[in-house]
Order: structure tokens, then sequence, then C-alpha cells
């Protein structure tokens, strides 16, 4: 599945409870976030942008990569793909994006019994 393109936030669930269940409310942004994302082969540069705010990671599917988070700090990750679906297990939640009737759908999925799940809808722009 291709995922190269640019893309616009439309629809999303759980915000708000996961920004609180990673520690960010203060982060919480009305803007609509743009994600871009570049792939050659299992090759991806992946950036999401809003007014005065960038974070892009490169990694390459199917080994360990240097990841960073949403406040900029590294981290060591393996990055799978099984079924077009990307996934990557970040410090505080798991991260899975695949491509659903030309949208880019991410998830995040905080652990424990009180987990969040925010999901993202993002239309091709």
């Amino acid at each position: 599945m291709a995922f190269s393109g640019k893309y616009e936030l439309e629809s999303q669930e759980n915000y708000v409870e996961f920004l609180e269940a990673v520690g960010l409310q203060n982060a919480k942004t009305d803007h609509k976030v743009v994600t871009e994302v570049l792939q050659d082969g299992n090759n991806f540069t992946w950036t999401q942008t809003i007014p005065n705010w960038t974070w892009s990671n490169k990694f390459i599917v199917g080994q360990e990569c240097e990841l960073a988070t949403m406040t900029g700090s590294k981290f060591k990750a393996p990055v799978t793909m099984e079924g077009g679906k990307i996934s990557v297990q970040f410090p505080q939640y798991h991260f899975t994006a695949e491509i659903v009737d030309d949208k880019l759908v991410m998830t995040c999925v905080t652990p424990g019994e009180k987990g969040v799940t925010f999901k993202r809808i993002n239309k091709r722009i």
C-alpha cells in the first residue's frame, strides 16, 4: 500500500483523552494537523505540521530505528508492517497507520486497564 502523499486532519476520536494520558494536555491545538509521508520502498519520512511546530521521523520498515517522540525525546524501536499497516511501539503508546479508502488512518493506544485509543482520519490534499 502506497503511503506517499500529503494529508489533512478530517476527524479524530479521543484527542483530549490521549493528550491527558501521555501528559501533553498543554499541547492541545485547534489547528488541523498536516501529515506528509514520503515513501521509497521501505524507507519513510513521516512529518506532522501545525503552525509553529513540526515533528518528523525517518525510518525503515523491518529495522530498529532511532525515532523521536512528539516532545523530541529520542528512542529506538523496530518498525514493522503487516497487511499494509505500519506499527511502532512508542514509549507511552502503540502507533499504527494504514491507508483505508485513500485516507490515512492513524491510531495510538495507551496501555493498561484505562488505556485510551486515539484515532485520526486524514484526507489526501
